[in-house]
């Protein structure tokens, strides 16, 4: 386990390096590349979004593509297609960008919503399939989208099935005076990630993410989990609940950050601190409209939360 653990801890003194001032977005985004899922930032420009993923590739020495999503992005743009090879007089598949270990969808809500769904067998299954053909993604297949809360004109609202895909919602937020003096006095961000070590081989995360598999959660945890996930189906200000996929994500990525954090056990506290950033984009309230934004749904789950006692 402390071998396990000293690949995540590697990983956020690596990462926070370059991204001043915010181990515990750092530590979110490791536990999801740990617990095997998909990482969504909501935030303004600026912040450090794309920062964090080229950083944790680096990291990580894993390949990394970027994809600026936009409206006229095509499916083939993203996935690859088919392609004629005059020379061979033979189509061969020519692989999209997915096809790396580290894919950062900068603007997600950009895409139109045809090529969002390009995204969706990628994420799920980490495959891609082009004319009937199937092709296997590379392992790890690690997805890290954005979108600009505050910008509605020319987005498309992403649909619940494709938010569901992502393990955890996060917002960087700006960071506070010291540390944000000390990245006006360093280089350009974009620059500085280069500098980046590789702290870890693929291997070794690999073994790492098959550990979260061997985390114990107790039935107690398990059975506290599912009373939440009821409260917000019973919830009067909630109309559309978490799913039964929702309540697993929440007791997978509660046992990746029970490794990051060095026990191979899960207390109360890894399920406390990720309620919100893993099940906020998964509920759908009655009453907010859409400026209301994360931090409704996140008070909402709070009340819930403080309602239901807590596992000793």
């Amino acid at each position: 386990m402390s071998q396990m653990n000293d690949l995540a801890t590697r990983l956020q003194q690596a990462v926070g390096q370059v991204l001043l001032g915010k181990p515990e977005a750092i530590e979110l985004a490791v536990t999801t590349l740990l617990a095997g899922g998909h990482l969504l930032i909501e935030d303004h420009p600026g912040v450090g979004k794309t920062l964090l993923a080229r950083s944790l590739a680096r990291a990580l020495d894993l390949p990394f593509q970027r994809i600026q999503c936009t409206a006229d992005l095509l499916p083939s743009d993203v996935v690859g297609s088919q392609v004629y090879d005059p020379r061979s007089g033979e189509v061969r598949f020519r692989p999209g960008p997915v096809f790396t270990s580290v894919l950062l969808a900068d603007e997600l809500n950009r895409m139109p919503p045809r090529t969002q769904s390009a995204l969706l067998e990628c994420m799920a299954e980490h495959k891609v399939t082009v004319d009937r053909e199937t092709h296997d993604l590379p392992e790890p297949f690690f997805v890290v989208a954005t979108q600009n809360p505050n910008s509605s004109a020319g987005t498309y609202l992403l649909p619940d099935n494709q938010l569901d895909r992502f393990l955890v919602r996060l917002r960087l937020g700006h960071p506070d005076a010291e540390h944000e003096a000390r990245a006006l006095a360093l280089d350009d961000g974009h620059r500085r990630s280069h500098d980046v070590k590789p702290v870890a081989r693929r291997e070794e995360l690999l073994q790492t993410m098959r550990a979260v598999d061997g985390i114990a959660a107790s039935e107690e945890i398990a059975r506290w989990i599912v009373e939440l996930a009821n409260r917000t189906r019973r919830s009067a200000e909630v109309a559309l609940g978490v799913s039964t996929r929702g309540a697993q994500a929440l007791h997978r990525a509660a046992r990746a950050r029970a490794l990051v954090n060095g026990r191979d056990y899960v207390v109360p506290d890894d399920v406390l601190a990720l309620v919100a950033p893993v099940w906020a984009h998964r509920i759908t309230l009655r009453n907010a409209g859409s400026s209301a934004g994360a931090g409704a749904a996140e008070a909402v789950l709070a009340e819930i939360v403080a309602a239901v006692a807590t596992p000793d």
